[in-house]
């Protein structure tokens, strides 16, 4: 049996996304910027696109701006929000200490640029608590960051909550949602959220596409400078298949939410019951207030990237935690903010299922990963050790 589950690093893009953007690439093929009909019919793709994505999200069509993806996202309003507010003296910028490196490697940037950074506790459940934020909040805060949802271990934040308090104190928010969108149900203006960024390939759209949401009256700086594309807001010519395909995707995604939802909880719990049943395994993040397709675990006395390895062998592509660092020998910087030590936090596993895994996928999962970790044990001189300590040996 054949079983992706790392739909968190990246989805497969959906025949109605690929339908849409496919008359983009032989018939609406001219440049937006045209006057000519060509290029008109391209314009008119890209407006309605917007149109139909300002419409999931709760915003105008006129506060959506097209990027190349969530990493793009964050830094404009990360970086244009710091710029923004700097002019008038304020330069502290409060996040979390697991957020996504795109957030956290821009914020280190700006800190080398005389900002204040201050990074919020997430404790074990992956969840900050509201009072840590009123309390850090100052009067030279430029900007709130808070990721949506958690790509390594699912957790959802209180986002609305967030936003209140934000509003409340006079400070811009800004959430990074590319795990989020077209898998939970947001609204920008009842979550009080200022600008919001997302990815298309999260939500089986295309890759190389994303949006930021900006409320109007932010006038955040040009990330990238040239022609007056996005409203003179973000130079370089719309990418039209990608825009187009990205909108089916999320209309797609919304219009079958609760359905998803339902499913993905159902997969979801159980395989996190059915892996629970390994001694010495323990759920990354909150059982509840997380992702509906997201399993974080963690076995000790197991290397996550042997792990992986094993599990590819019999035909179930997973992860250890985030595409963006699967390079690193480094245990992730996810799994340390929530309190795991370092020998715990290597033995990470990341199950992330979309609308198309089944029932009979999970139970393939829960019958392969136990001999795996028992083999994986039997070989490392780490649960040897552990066994020993607690006379088990």
């Amino acid at each position: 049996m054949k079983v992706y589950a790392d739909n968190a690093a990246t989805t497969k893009i959906s025949d109605t996304a690929l339908n849409a953007m496919m008359p983009c690439f032989k018939d609406v093929y001219g440049n937006p910027s045209s006057l000519h009909s060509v290029g008109q019919n391209a314009f008119h793709a890209v407006r309605d696109a917007r149109a139909q994505i300002a419409d999931i999200l709760n915003c105008k069509s006129d506060e959506i701006y097209f990027t190349s993806g969530g990493s793009e996202s964050d830094n404009w309003a990360i970086k244009g929000t710091a710029e923004l507010m700097a002019k008038k003296g304020k330069k502290h910028i409060i996040s979390t200490k697991f957020e996504h490196h795109a957030v956290l490697h821009t914020l280190k940037y700006l800190e080398k640029n005389g900002f204040e950074i201050t990074l919020l506790d997430v404790y074990e459940n992956g969840i900050i608590h509201i009072d840590d934020l009123k309390k850090a909040i100052r009067e030279d805060t430029a900007l709130v960051t808070v990721m949506f949802a958690n790509n390594e271990i699912g957790t959802v934040q209180p986002i609305r909550e967030i936003g209140a308090v934000c509003r409340e104190r006079g400070v811009l928010f800004h959430t990074d949602a590319v795990q989020a969108v077209g898998h939970l149900p947001i609204d920008v203006q009842n979550d009080n959220i200022d600008m919001l960024s997302m990815s298309g390939h999260k939500f089986h759209g295309p890759k190389g596409i994303g949006a930021l949401y900006c409320k109007n009256g932010i006038r955040l700086p040009n990330l990238i400078e040239g022609g007056a594309q996005e409203r003179n807001r973000r130079a370089g010519t719309e990418n039209v298949p990608a825009i187009v395909g990205m909108a089916a995707a999320l209309k797609e995604a919304a219009d079958n939410l609760s359905e998803n939802t339902k499913k993905l909880c159902e997969i979801r719990d159980r395989v996190i019951d059915g892996l629970l049943k390994i001694p010495s395994s323990r759920v990354n993040g909150d059982r509840t207030a997380r992702l509906p397709g997201n399993v974080s675990m963690c076995f000790e006395g197991v290397e996550g990237e042997s792990l992986l390895l094993y599990l590819d062998m019999v035909g179930i592509q997973a992860s250890s935690g985030s595409a963006c660092t699967s390079g690193s020998l480094d245990p992730s910087h996810v799994l340390l903010s929530i309190g795991l030590p370092h020998e715990i936090a290597h033995g990470s596993l990341r199950l992330s299922f979309c609308e198309e895994n089944t029932l009979e996928q999970a139970d393939y999962i829960i019958e392969q990963v136990p001999p795996i970790i028992k083999r994986l044990r039997d070989m490392s001189p780490l649960w040897e050790r552990l066994q020993k300590e607690r006379g088990n040996a």
